[in-house]
C-alpha cells in the first residue's frame, strides 16, 4: 500500500478530495473542498470502538470490515457511481489508516488512480496550526479600533465594498465578538474549522497591499485567535473609529434587532451579564426587552456596559494607536461605501 500513499503537498493533484470519516468527525473540520463519504457512520464508529475495548481487538476488525465493505458498496452504487475511468481521488480518514487504506485499495481494484494522504487528517490539521504561525507576519494590518457601536462592522463592509482588501474575524467565527454577540440560531465553527478558514483566508491575501481588520480581543465568542494573528494586529496601524452616542443609538437598535425579534433568547443573553452588573440592572433590562423599548436598552448598554468595559479595557498592547487617524464615522447614512472611499485615500 506504501506506493499509494501521497504527501499533503500534493493535495491539489487529485480531481476531488474524499473524506472516509464519519459525519461528525467531517463537521468537526475537515480539508477545504473535501466531500464527506463516511465507510462508517456515528454509531457504527462508536460501536466498532466499544467492540475492541470490550470483546477483542479481532473481532471488532471483523465487524467493522464488514461494515466498511457494506458501506463502499453502498457508495459505489450512489456517491460514486458517475465518475469517469481516469478519475484521480485522493482519500483521507483521521490518521491514514485501515478506513481511507480500504477506500483507496477499491478504488485501485476497479481502475481509479485513487490515492491515499499519507497521515490523513492529522497531518493536515498539524500544517494549519504550523501555517497560522507565518502566514500573519508579511500582512500591513490596519486595525479598526473603537468602542462598541461606533459601526467598525459595518465600516469594514464598506471598505469591501469599496475595493480594500479586508479580514472579517467575526465572520469567519459567527460571531460578533461581545457578550451579545452570538448570532440566534447560528452555531460557531469548532476551534478546529476556525483555524482552517482562518488559513484558507489569509492564505487569499496580497501582501502588497494593506488589510483592514477589525480589533478583536484574544477570542470570538468559543473560538481563539492565534498568537502570530493578534502579533501582527498588534502592530499594525490604527484607526479610531468615532461616532456620536445619537448616531451609536440608532446603529445598535439596527444591528442588534434580530436579538429583539427573540426575546426570549437575548433576554438569557443579558442573564449571563449577572456578576458585570447587578440583578437589579439585569432585571430592568429585560423589562426594557419586554416593553419593546430598543432606544431605552440601546443607551443603557451603551452608558453602563460597552463604553465603561472599552474603558477599562487595555488598549496598551495596540503599539501605534498613539498615532491613530481619528475618524468620525455616521454609521447610519447612506453614504457608508463613500465615507470608506475617503479613508481609504486618506490613506494613501
Amino acid at each position: 500500500m506504501k506506493h499509494l500513499l501521497v504527501s499533503l503537498d500534493k493535495l491539489h493533484d487529485f480531481d476531488e478530495i474524499i473524506d472516509v470519516r464519519t459525519p461528525l468527525e467531517f463537521a468537526d473540520d475537515h480539508i477545504p473542498g473535501a466531500r464527506n463519504a463516511p465507510v462508517l457512520d456515528n454509531d457504527e464508529r462508536a460501536l466498532i470502538g466499544t467492540m475492541y475495548k470490550q470483546v477483542s481487538p479481532f473481532e471488532a476488525s471483523r465487524a467493522g470490515a464488514a461494515l466498511v465493505a457494506r458501506n463502499i458498496a453502498r457508495h459505489l452504487e450512489t456517491t460514486f457511481a458517475d465518475r469517469p475511468q481516469g478519475w484521480r481521488p485522493l482519500v483521507y480518514c483521521w490518521r491514514g489508516g485501515k478506513r481511507s487504506g480500504s477506500m483507496t485499495l477499491m478504488f485501485n481494484m476497479i481502475g481509479w488512480r485513487a490515492r491515499q494522504l499519507d497521515g490523513g487528517y492529522k497531518t493536515y490539521r498539524r500544517a494549519t496550526l504550523d501555517s497560522l504561525q507565518t502566514l500573519p507576519q508579511p500582512q500591513r494590518f490596519v486595525v479598526l479600533t473603537g468602542p462598541t457601536g461606533s459601526g467598525k462592522t459595518r465600516l469594514l463592509h464598506a471598505l469591501h465594498e469599496a475595493g480594500a482588501q479586508t479580514l472579517d474575524l467575526e465572520d469567519l467565527a459567527s460571531h460578533r465578538g461581545s457578550l451579545l454577540g452570538a448570532v440566534p440560531d447560528a452555531q460557531q465553527p469548532t476551534q478546529k474549522r476556525f483555524d482552517t478558514l482562518l488559513a484558507v483566508r489569509l492564505r487569499e491575501l496580497d501582501a502588497s497591499r494593506p488589510v483592514f481588520v477589525e480589533a478583536e480581543s484574544r477570542k470570538i465568542g468559543a473560538v481563539e485567535l492565534p498568537a502570530s494573528l493578534l502579533h501582527a494586529m498588534h502592530q499594525g496601524d490604527c484607526i479610531e473609529v468615532r461616532s456620536s452616542r445619537e448616531d451609536r443609538t440608532r446603529f445598535l437598535q439596527q444591528d442588534y434587532a434580530r436579538l429583539f425579534d427573540t426575546p426570549d433568547w437575548l433576554k438569557a443573553q443579558l442573564q449571563r451579564m449577572v456578576g458585570l452588573h447587578s440583578r437589579d440592572t439585569i432585571k430592568n433590562w429585560i423589562t426594557l426587552v419586554d416593553e419593546g423599548h430598543r432606544e431605552d436598552l440601546a443607551r443603557e448598554l451603551i452608558d453602563r456596559h460597552y463604553d465603561p468595559a472599552y474603558a477599562r479595557s487595555s488598549q496598551s498592547h495596540f503599539v501605534n494607536l498613539p498615532r491613530a487617524i481619528r475618524l468620525e464615522f455616521r454609521p447610519n447614512d447612506a453614504d457608508v461605501i463613500d465615507q470608506a472611499r475617503a479613508l481609504i485615500s486618506q490613506l494613501a
